[in-house]
């Protein structure tokens, strides 16, 4: 369950769409059978990472991502992403666009590093708190208990954080 009056996502944000839900041979990337399209955006704090937001997303559509965008993100910050076309909309919804590309094939990970760190740990906890079993109807509680637990990992009141 996700406060409806947390704050959004503000200043420098990077912004991609990730693959997750185990090994699985056969086609990689977009559209690769039996995995989960999430959409991850972090807060770029210097050379640390800020707040996160996770959701899951049906596809990676300029809608979807429209949607992701608006409602974890502050306008007028800036947004880095690596140029899929979805995103192309960006300065007309009121944020600024950065895009940077990979200069070598298969090298997204140089592109956007905090995203893909956070992807990467993500995917860690999932396999070591849930034993890689990923129930798909329950994702979205998955993503909102690691965007919760991320979000407060330097919290030095960790006892108070479930008084209201």
């Amino acid at each position: 369950m996700v406060l409806s009056t947390r704050t959004k996502l503000q200043g420098i944000i990077e912004v991609d769409e990730v693959m997750i839900g185990g090994k699985a041979t056969g086609k990689r990337g977009r559209g690769a059978e039996g995995k989960s399209l999430i959409a991850v955006a972090v807060e770029v704090k210097g050379r640390k990472t800020g707040r996160v937001r996770i959701s899951k997303i049906s596809d990676a559509s300029s809608e979807s991502l429209k949607e992701f965008i608006e409602t974890n993100i502050k306008q007028s910050s800036a947004i880095i992403t690596d140029g899929w076309p979805s995103y192309n909309n960006l300065i007309n919804m009121g944020y600024e666009h950065k895009i940077q590309k990979s200069v070598v094939k298969d090298a997204e990970e140089e592109v956007l590093p905090n995203v893909h760190r956070i992807a990467s740990l993500l995917k860690r906890w999932l396999i070591g708190t849930h034993q890689s079993y990923l129930n798909k109807n329950k994702l979205g509680y998955y993503l909102d208990e690691y965007v919760f637990r991320y979000n407060r990992r330097t919290s030095t009141s960790s006892g108070l954080l479930f008084l209201s």
